[in-house]
């Protein structure tokens, strides 16, 4: 047998409705590194579409 017993706590009841989270501003960091991945992937996105031009023609020595 048990020498001591816990009482059961239940949570505080809700009073009302939660508070709206505030979306913090993203910081200057994250905002650099965003501008670099989108430049990525427009030049990736770009090469993509670019056609090699071929000279076969031999080179003039």
């Amino acid at each position: 047998m048990p020498a001591f017993t816990f009482e059961k706590i239940s949570p505080p009841v809700r009073r009302g409705p939660i508070a709206p989270v505030e979306q913090k501003q993203r910081g200057v960091i994250v905002q650099m590194l965003d501008r670099l991945v989108e430049a990525r992937a427009r030049r990736a996105a770009g090469q993509d579409k670019v056609e090699t031009i071929r000279n076969d023609s031999p080179a003039p020595e």
